[in-house]
């Protein structure tokens, strides 16, 4: 399990190396990014700074309580709000870029398709179906965000636990959306692409897992989104072919006697 999440890992590493040999290709998907990224900031950079007020609002109770006990649990639970919101902010930026930059980043699957060698699919991915997958992605972020917060006021280990869970689970939501082009154009229906990603259970959540992180870090998911882009073609591929049944091999004609 661990060989296979580092797999994922590595994987996400080679959709970066793809920025020194198609570096024209992948730089066509930092306009949307930035687009999606400023958008986001926007949203987020308020909500920050609200915390405080936000969490006095909630708590109430509290108002009476000596120190250090009042502002501990304030500051915890703007803690878990905000890993929250960093978690739903991840599935939300990357549902916006694909969605804004979707011709950007066809070129980009397809680039990566051609130099990994071997047939290229040739379905196609609708605008329609892309912001359907969009708004479900954000749906579920949702869902994750708000079970992040509920398992951040177990006591002493929530707000742990609340990071590890929602970094995982965001980044098995954002693996999942982030390969949805690969897989479509091979025509595989939605069960077909639930079993490939549950057969490789590990090495999506570790590609999902870093690829989270790196969108945690400033400005990082601007350069990342390209890259992720390139490595999920990558990683949708070595399922494909590892789910595919061997092929059958060719014995070699009889050698002719003398």
């Amino acid at each position: 399990m661990f060989r296979e999440f580092f797999a994922g890992v590595r994987i996400l590493g080679r959709g970066f190396g793809m920025w020194r040999t198609h570096t024209k290709l992948l730089a066509l998907g930092l306009i949307p990014a930035v687009i999606a990224f400023v958008l986001l900031a926007g949203a987020l950079i308020p909500f920050a700074l609200a915390l405080g007020p936000l969490t006095e609002w909630i708590t109430p109770f509290a108002d009476g309580w000596v120190s250090p006990w009042q502002e501990l649990l304030r500051f915890s639970l703007g803690a878990v709000i905000l890993i929250a919101a960093l978690a739903l902010a991840g599935a939300v930026f990357t549902a916006l870029t694909l969605t804004i930059g979707d011709p950007f980043y066809q070129r980009i699957w397809r680039g990566i398709e051609r130099s990994l060698g071997g047939p290229e699919p040739t379905g196609d991915t609708g605008l329609l179906t892309t912001i359907g997958e969009g708004i479900r992605l954000i749906v579920l972020g949702i869902l994750v965000a708000l079970l992040t917060i509920v398992i951040g006021f177990v006591p002493v280990v929530g707000g742990v636990l609340a990071s590890v869970i929602g970094v995982i689970l965001s980044g098995r939501l954002v693996a999942r959306e982030l390969t949805g082009r690969a897989f479509d154009a091979r025509g595989l229906t939605t069960l077909s692409r639930s079993e490939l990603l549950r057969s490789g259970r590990a090495r999506v959540i570790g590609f999902g897992v870093a690829t989270q992180l790196c969108f945690l870090v400033p400005l990082g998911a601007i350069v990342t989104m390209p890259a992720a882009v390139a490595g999920s073609t990558i990683l949708a591929r070595s399922l494909t072919e590892r789910a595919a049944p061997p092929s059958q091999a060719v014995e070699p004609p009889p050698a002719s006697h003398a």
